[in-house]
């Protein structure tokens, strides 16, 4: 269950509420950056992020296949969906009909999948701090350990063996991304810490954003992830502006995002929204203002409502934040950072044509047929899971209703290959 689905009633594309926005000269703010760079701390934080957007964890979509289309065509940084600490920390056994973040969703897609964040969510310190400890390590302990550093106060202060004293292990060398994905140290190259999910399953356990009606209890596991883990694993925060529009709530949120900068977490991502809107209603980009111009000198990142490259740069220059998540913008539409380079390099941005489209059809497929791999019937498997991707890539097709309906029916390669054949010849 993701957490869009879980809302039941997500919101079809409109702008966030901006005042002005729409007069600013989008195309200029892509060339201003384009010349002058993007906000020092990004590619000084984590290697390799050298533009100001990323893919966000998209809950049921962002496994290593997305992911590796999204970089193929200019994704700087990608994150993981959501995953549960439990989770983690039982290998998964048990909590895939309970819980959000399925192992088998997150695994890493080798080394073409870099930069690479790995979000968690969770309801104890300890708990939240032994998975993020697995996280970095991939499993180096046995599970046992890591259950017992959740249980048995031995985490922070640099008691851990990754911590300083630890070797860094390098990544191993292979073509194919997906062919080994059981990688050591350095895997992520951050761990991000969601108190933004409105899930109501997760609210029962006080999780993701519901968090944010529980300030205390928040900042002690933000303390926690960064005390357990080295000072070289940047960790970061993916946050709701609020839980809701009460004043009492928005204190809440203040002293959350203060608490993360002043534990030493390097930026904040900012969903527009409130968690009591889930993903209901326009996103408030004029409050994302306001807490951008409230903190000077932090870095903040901005979510909610980009639906198209320019809305990227829009943000960007309405709200004064660093950079943008883009979330489900992206579902089925991985052109949207290849467009974004284009507006920084001072072109118009390309829509996808034809052949370009079926390239990307082809090659997703395969690639999650590879992720799907040690599933009991992978082609099977594949072919529903790629159907909610293609309803949305079907829409940059001239016939898009049509080819959405086609792709709908596909059960296996063969069919997927048939859709490709019929809709998307030259």
């Amino acid at each position: 269950m993701s957490c869009e689905t879980a809302s039941r009633n997500a919101t079809a594309p409109e702008p966030g509420i901006a005042p002005g926005a729409q007069t600013l000269d989008v195309r200029a703010i892509a060339r201003a950056i384009g010349r002058h760079g993007r906000h020092p701390a990004l590619p000084a934080t984590i290697p390799g992020f050298d533009a100001p957007f990323f893919q966000a964890g998209l809950a049921g979509y962002s496994d290593a296949a997305m992911r590796l289309i999204a970089r193929r065509h200019g994704c700087p940084l990608c994150v993981t969906e959501a995953l549960l600490d439990r989770t983690l920390l039982s290998g998964g056994r048990g909590f895939a009909k309970a819980d959000l973040g399925e192992l088998h969703d997150n695994v890493p897609g080798g080394e073409d999948d870099h930069p690479l964040v790995g979000q968690l969510m969770g309801s104890d310190p300890g708990e939240m701090a032994a998975a993020a400890v697995k996280m970095v390590e991939q499993g180096a302990r046995a599970a046992r350990e890591y259950r017992e550093l959740a249980g048995g106060g031995a985490i922070g202060n640099g008691q851990l063996a990754i911590g300083r004293d630890a070797p860094e292990a390098s990544l191993p060398s292979h073509s194919d991304p997906i062919a080994n994905c059981q990688l050591p140290i350095a895997t992520f190259q951050a761990i991000d810490i969601n108190l933004a999910c409105p899930v109501k399953k997760i609210a029962k356990k006080a999780r993701g954003g519901h968090w944010l009606a529980e300030p205390q209890g928040a900042i002690a596991i933000l303390k926690a992830v960064r005390d357990a883990l080295p000072e070289r694993v940047p960790c970061t925060l993916k946050i709701r502006r609020s839980y809701d529009d009460t004043p009492e709530m928005a204190r809440n949120f203040m002293r959350i995002f203060d608490a993360a900068y002043d534990l030493g977490y390097a930026w904040a991502t900012v969903h527009a929204r409130t968690v009591q809107q889930k993903y209901v209603g326009p996103s408030r980009w004029d409050l994302l203002r306001d807490i951008v111009q409230q903190r000077p000198g932090r870095v903040v990142f901005g979510s909610g409502d980009i639906w198209q490259v320019q809305d990227i740069f829009r943000m960007i220059g309405y709200t004064g934040v660093a950079g943008v998540s883009v979330a489900r913008g992206c579902i089925g539409n991985p052109w949207i950072f290849r467009q974004a380079r284009d507006m920084m390099a001072g072109e118009d941005p390309r829509p996808p044509t034809i052949a370009e489209q079926r390239q990307v059809l082809e090659d997703h497929f395969a690639l999650a047929l590879r992720v799907n791999a040690t599933m009991r019937d992978p082609e099977h498997v594949t072919g529903k899971t790629m159907r909610k991707f293609a309803i949305r890539f079907a829409q940059h097709h001239p016939a898009g209703e049509e080819v959405r309906k086609r792709f709908i029916g596909v059960k296996g390669l063969e069919e997927w290959r048939g859709v490709l054949g019929e809709w998307y010849e030259q």
